[in-house]
């Protein structure tokens, strides 16, 4: 028996890169699959990859950074599933730079895609879960925050306010059934990022930030997206219910304790 049969999952930025590798993998283990993202095509695509595959999904465009838009994003989720068991909060992305070459816009697009994006998710379905009794959330964050990766600085502000406010709201809702955890991933090949790597279409700089982030990992590789989503796919289980406010690094051992 699938161990997510039943179940219904949104996943934010569930359309591209470790979110696209996180919807296949709960859909697969059996959950309904609700994909939220910020292009239509995006997620008309991966929506239409689930359908074709005999899975139930269905898709949800809008910036999760803004008032109110995730508790539409809650709200269609009910509306087509009936209920919402399991959050992946894994929308993100930030401008990569020096910290003195960042301005107010690049500060602020870093602030609203990791940081806010979580929250305003998070205030949204966490009352659904809780009056329910049942609810499994799951932050992405970053293993970039506990080692400290070249030019990342306002990248870790945003990415370590994700991983505080999981630990926060694990103790905070403990006894509601609902548990708050963090999956950290090391640098992470996607193939959007392959692609723009190898095109020349990303500044020299980044390259020596990959190269930096490459050699922290003892197994000299960076991550591949069915890692991240692995270990997603058992935070989410109904028998992980004793693990909560954890942070859960995929580094292949760039920090160990």
């Amino acid at each position: 028996m699938n161990p997510l049969s039943g179940r219904v999952a949104v996943v934010t930025g569930g359309a591209t890169g470790i979110g696209r590798a996180i919807t296949r993998r709960l859909a697969d283990d059996g959950a309904a699959l609700v994909v939220a993202g910020l292009a239509k095509e995006q997620v008309d695509e991966a929506v239409g990859g689930l359908l074709d595959d005999g899975h139930r999904a269905a898709g949800f465009v809008g910036d999760l950074a803004e008032p109110g838009v995730a508790d539409r994003l809650r709200d269609q989720a009910v509306e087509a599933f009936g209920a919402v068991d399991v959050l992946v909060n894994n929308a993100g992305g930030g401008v990569i730079r020096p910290t003195l070459e960042h301005t107010e816009d690049t500060l602020r697009a870093t602030i609203d895609n990791n940081l806010w994006t979580t929250l305003r998710s998070c205030l949204a379905f966490l009352p659904h879960m809780a009056e329910r009794g049942y609810g499994r959330i799951v932050n992405i964050g970053a293993e970039s925050v506990r080692n400290g990766l070249t030019d990342h600085a306002v990248y870790n502000a945003a990415k370590g306010g994700v991983h505080a406010l999981a630990t926060g709201l694990a103790r905070e809702f403990a006894t509601s059934g609902v548990t708050v955890n963090v999956v950290a991933p090391s640098y992470t090949r996607t193939d959007a990022l392959d692609a723009a790597l190898a095109a020349g279409r990303v500044p020299e700089r980044l390259h020596r930030v990959v190269a930096d982030a490459v050699d922290l990992i003892p197994m000299g590789r960076p991550a591949e997206t069915d890692e991240i989503a692995a270990a997603v796919a058992y935070l989410v289980r109904e028998d992980a219910g004793f693990v909560t406010g954890q942070v859960v690094s995929v580094n292949g051992g760039s920090s160990m304790q």
